[in-house]
């Protein structure tokens, strides 16, 4: 039986930066996970694979586009196999290099499926064959989420797929429904719909994004509206039937009107969000407790009911994001360690990888509106913006949620190429409780999109270079 300071249940984000971290801190360290290198969903079935694809959609949309700057090319001609290795590749290296990193830290990684003995002990029965006891001090639990498929949406047939299935590329059908307009199914579905299906998405919502700022929505909205067939919203789907042909969806809703009731498509994309993977085996020989929406309960330490178990990721809860993740990971790790440190992130970034992306962090409007807080709103369009303007994207947005006391920035939000480069600088001021004149008087490169940050807080003063908005 082998012993360890510290056992990394998952091998994610965040199950991997937990690793990573035990072991620079001299905790004799394994790491345990299904796949034969860590990345998790992340890197192997989520956010680096389609981002890859994504950058490969933006190249086509822009290639289409250029008529308009003078420069006409042919219409793009799509070999799927080739994007399928340069996907592959790309997921290749990455956990390769997370394989190479866990070696030269001297973790011992095992593959395979961990089931917990007590707080002190769990055997892994090993993808390779035969099992293995491990004896530890602490565990982190980081054992992710899988794609949500609800009873009706629930077809056994594989023209129905979640975001792993989609992201496998089988083909490019000539229809296709996204049942959600989270982010998941506007990623992938614009990468579908550049590719050249004919996509349809239903959301049972008033708006796509439901959560972010209408404002920042509305110009990310246009887009989408254009590159798909149809957006369904206050609508559901209440029925799914495999046919010969292809997949049989009823609707009920406001969109009923337009497109029917009933409508036939090649394939059906369900992205409805996420469940945690809390249910770990021999989770009930600890003191480990889960609520009510499949969370392990932990505190702001990460650590759960049992004392020598703590948890992470997805798996305690929203938002489920691969670098909140890997900072809960940090923060468990430094705290067995004997630090007082605990995880007080204000400002968790949320990125949607569209065209246009969509970023906020911190205080959004819709919140500040929800809980009866008063804010100001500065917001700085983008049409403004000599740099958006020589990339022919005049219709992006920054806004800036501040205290109008304090002046202190709360939250900030950007709709526009690159909004998910960009809201770094909004994140690190609002944990350093900068105020709008901190970001006023930091002079940034011109001409460049970080000048709206700039000018957006200079708005809030009512003399924006710009802009002529006097303050009221």
């Amino acid at each position: 039986m082998s012993s360890y300071q510290l056992v990394v249940i998952g091998g994610g984000p965040g199950g991997y930066a937990a690793a990573f971290l035990g072991a620079d801190l001299g905790l004799s360290t394994a790491l345990i996970d299904t796949e034969p290198n860590p990345g998790g969903v992340c890197v192997y079935r989520g956010c680096i694979p389609s981002k890859a694809l994504l950058h490969i959609a933006k190249l086509v949309d822009e290639s289409r586009h250029a008529k308009a700057w003078g420069i006409t090319f042919a219409e793009p001609k799509i070999d799927l196999d080739k994007l399928r290795e340069f996907k592959n590749n790309v997921v290749k290296k990455l956990t390769g290099g997370t394989g190479q990193l866990t070696k030269a830290r001297k973790i011992t990684y095992i593959q395979g499926h961990a089931t917990l003995l007590g707080p002190h002990s769990l055997k892994v029965a090993k993808t390779a064959g035969g099992e293995e006891t491990l004896e530890f001090g602490h565990a982190i639990l980081a054992t992710g989420s899988t794609p949500a498929m609800p009873p009706m949406l629930k077809v056994d047939d594989p023209r129905v797929m979640d975001s792993t299935g989609a992201l496998d590329l089988p083909d490019i059908p000539k229809t296709m429904l996204v049942v959600g307009g989270g982010y998941i199914g506007l990623e992938l579905g614009s990468v579908y719909a550049t590719l050249g299906s004919a996509v349809t998405v239903v959301e049972m919502t008033p708006g796509l994004l439901p959560g972010a700022d209408r404002d920042l929505v509305d110009v990310l909205s246009k887009k989408v509206t254009g590159l798909m067939k149809k957006v369904m919203l206050n609508t559901s789907v209440t029925k799914m039937v495999a046919e010969p042909k292809g997949i049989r969806v009823t609707f009920e809703g406001e969109g009923v009107k337009e497109g029917g009731k009933e409508q036939l498509f090649d394939r059906v994309l369900v992205s409805v969000g996420r469940r945690p993977n809390s249910k770990v085996p021999g989770l009930d020989s600890t003191r480990v407790k889960v609520n009510d929406k499949g969370f392990i309960v932990v505190d702001d330490q990460l650590r759960t009911e049992e004392p020598s178990i703590f948890a992470i990721g997805d798996v305690v809860g929203e938002p489920m994001l691969a670098h909140k993740a890997s900072h809960e990971g940090r923060v468990a790790v430094e705290v067995i360690a004997g630090e007082n440190v605990a995880f007080e992130a204000r400002a968790i970034p949320a990125v949607v990888f569209t065209d246009p992306e969509l970023a906020w962090a911190g205080l959004t409007e819709t919140q500040a509106a929800k809980e009866g807080r008063t804010v100001t709103v500065a917001k700085f369009p983008w049409g403004a913006s000599g740099r958006a303007l020589t990339l022919d994207r005049s219709d992006g947005l920054t806004k800036l949620i501040i205290d109008p006391e304090t002046e202190r920035i709360l939250g900030v939000g950007l709709v526009g190429p690159g909004a998910g480069e960009l809201i770094a600088e909004g994140v690190l001021a609002i944990e350093m409780g900068a105020n709008a004149t901190d970001l006023k008087l930091s002079i940034h490169p011109h001409p460049t999109l970080t000048e709206t940050l700039m000018e957006s807080a200079e708005v809030f003063y009512g003399h924006a270079t710009h802009v002529y908005r006097p303050k009221r």
